[in-house]
C-alpha cells in the first residue's frame, strides 16, 4: 500500500493519543494508494489487545465501498511491543485475506510504522509502506 507522510502521521498520532492503550482502525485505499485514514475504538482499552465494533466496521466499510473506496488496511498499535504481528494479530488476520496490517510500534524512543500481509497458512509477508502522492 502506498500511504502518504500525512496520512501515516494521522495513523501515528492516533497511536500516541490512546496510549498506553492500543488503537485502532483502518486506512481506505484506491487502487492500492491510502486516501484516507479512519479511527475506531477499541472497546477493550486495554495495552495488550485491541477490538473494533463489528457492527461499527461493517457500516465504514459498506460506506466506504459505496464512496468505490477499499479496505486497504487494518492498523493497530503495538505499545510495548515492536511493530511485528502477534499470535493474536495472526489468528485474527486469518479472517481478512489479503488485507495488510499495519502496526505501529511505540515501544521505542520513535514509532516504528510496519506493514503485513497474513495469510490463511499465517505465513507473515512484510509489504513496503511506499509513500503516497
Amino acid at each position: 500500500m502506498k500511504i502518504s507522510p500525512e496520512l501515516l502521521d494521522e495513523v501515528i498520532a492516533h497511536a500516541r493519543r490512546d496510549a498506553p492503550a492500543e488503537c485502532c482502525g483502518i486506512v481506505a485505499t484506491r487502487g492500492g494508494e491510502a486516501v484516507s485514514v479512519h479511527e475506531l475504538e477499541n472497546i477493550h482499552h486495554s495495552p495488550l489487545r485491541f477490538e473494533m465494533n463489528g457492527l461499527k466496521l461493517f457500516n465504514l466499510i459498506t460506506e466506504l465501498e459505496d464512496q468505490g473506496l477499499d479496505l486497504g488496511a487494518i492498523y493497530h498499535s503495538h505499545t510495548r511491543s515492536a511493530a511485528y504481528p502477534s499470535q493474536t494479530d495472526v489468528n485474527f488476520a486469518r479472517d481478512w485475506p489479503g488485507i495488510e496490517w499495519l502496526i505501529i510500534g511505540l515501544s521505542g524512543d520513535e514509532p516504528e510504522a510496519r506493514s503485513y500481509l497474513i495469510d490463511a497458512a499465517r505465513e507473515i509477508t512484510e509489504v513496503a509502506l511506499g509513500n503516497g502522492a
